[in-house]
């Protein structure tokens, strides 16, 4: 893995412990809050990541399962505007990161 994905892996790693902007899909919402509790928990605690669910070593996607169902969640790098792709994800100070969370049959 090169040094700017280390960099934005571990970005991402903080992120999903303590996340800013999160979306979450109305498959998501609909779920009692101590489900939505637990689901962010499991997104915060994932580490199966692979070379196939993460080719380029960001660990910025995932699939998590609760009570039967799958859920994905990922992550997106914005420029500070939120208008376009950030310039630099591995630079916190010219990136917004916003996870969406979703169940996986909303894909």
């Amino acid at each position: 893995m090169n040094q700017t994905a280390e960099k934005i892996a571990a970005l991402n790693d903080q992120f999903r412990r303590c996340p800013g902007k999160c979306c979450l899909t109305p498959g998501v919402t609909a779920l009692p809050p101590a489900r939505v509790a637990g689901l962010l928990a499991l997104v915060a605690t994932f580490r199966a990541f692979t070379p196939e669910n993460d080719p380029y070593g960001e660990r910025d996607f995932g699939a998590v399962e609760m009570d039967g169902t799958r859920y994905f969640f990922k992550i997106d790098y914005y420029d500070l505007a939120m208008e376009f792709h950030s310039p630099d994800p591995a630079d916190p100070a010219v990136t917004v990161r916003v996870m969406t969370i979703m169940r996986a049959d909303e894909y």
